[in-house]
């Protein structure tokens, strides 16, 4: 039997559902030196399969990656489209540097901020700081269709993961963006301004416009904490404001937290660099510094 290539555009429960480049899907199941070698096939993979007898498959091989998430667990992301909320529920600007961090520091991999329920707020505090610091910035409304046309255009022929905080409504601006899509959309929580999950699992879907998305279960705080994390020498990287100021500290090896000529630090005194993100940074710095390498979640892993 001869092998084959495809994406996996879906995995649930030990099944990887493979579109094999001809509009079929294949439902395969991994070879055991998967386990053994404790090698995690992700959606967005592109793999090496068998097509067996029966029509179902064996995944072979995981073809090279340009990228990979733990959180939201995909793989060779174009853009992660960081959605977020300043109405019911109001996103944390943590949360949003922590996502925005990660994938900053991912190669092949833009972010894009998708501020939903602009109907119901503006978010005029989290558009200012975030299209200071450099991020494409869109204000939309799954509710009217306001901004939807704009963001259908900057996903065009893009491999996208949807991503954000649960309630900030993922699911309800693919249904915009595509309708008749039919994904299932939660309420929000008024008493606790949390959304519930509605996304269980992560799986590509291909637009009509070209662009393929994914959508992604919403976290929580909680969930954040357990995201992968940067160690703390690349940590100023993946805040691109603070990269002009880098090389402009007095001292080689700066952290950028409160040492005398930091250039960054002197950014933020300013106002060059929004004091939020600098203290979102420290947070990130001082969790960073409590991990070792070999502690690292995904170290060891592929």
């Amino acid at each position: 039997m001869s092998q084959e290539t495809g994406v996996i555009l879906k995995a649930l429960s030990g099944f990887y559902y493979v579109d094999d480049g001809s509009g079929q899907t294949v439902t395969c199941r991994a070879r055991g030196r998967f386990r053994h070698q404790k090698i995690t096939p992700l959606v967005g993979d592109r793999v090496a399969f068998t097509r067996l007898p029966d029509g179902t498959g064996a995944l072979e091989e995981i073809l090279p990656r340009k990228n990979r998430f733990q959180r939201p667990a995909v793989a060779n992301i174009d853009q992660l489209v960081l959605v977020v909320s300043g109405a019911i529920p109001v996103t944390d600007p943590f949360l949003i540097d922590r996502v925005t961090a990660l994938a900053d520091s991912k190669e092949g991999c833009d972010c894009l901020l998708c501020i939903n329920k602009r109907d119901l707020d503006p978010a005029d505090n989290l558009f200012g700081i975030y299209t200071k610091a450099g991020f494409p910035t869109l204000r939309v409304s799954a509710a009217t269709g306001e901004g939807i046309p704009d963001l259908a255009a900057a996903i065009t022929g893009k491999v996208s993961a949807f991503t954000g905080n649960s309630g900030v409504g993922k699911s309800s601006i693919l249904n915009a963006l595509e309708p008749g899509f039919g994904l299932q959309v939660g309420e929000v929580s008024e008493k606790l301004g949390r959304g519930r999950h509605t996304t269980r699992h992560v799986e590509l879907y291909r637009l009509a416009n070209g662009a393929i998305v994914a959508d992604t279960p919403g976290f929580s705080s909680f969930d954040a904490e357990r995201m992968e994390l940067l160690r703390k020498e690349d940590l100023g990287g993946a805040f691109r404001e603070f990269r002009p100021y880098l090389d402009q500290c007095r001292f080689v090896g700066c952290s950028h937290t409160k040492e005398r000529g930091c250039a960054v630090l002197e950014a933020v005194a300013t106002g060059e660099i929004p004091a939020s993100r600098h203290e979102s940074y420290l947070r990130l710095y001082e969790q960073a510094k409590e991990i070792k390498d070999w502690e690292r979640p995904d170290a060891g892993r592929t």
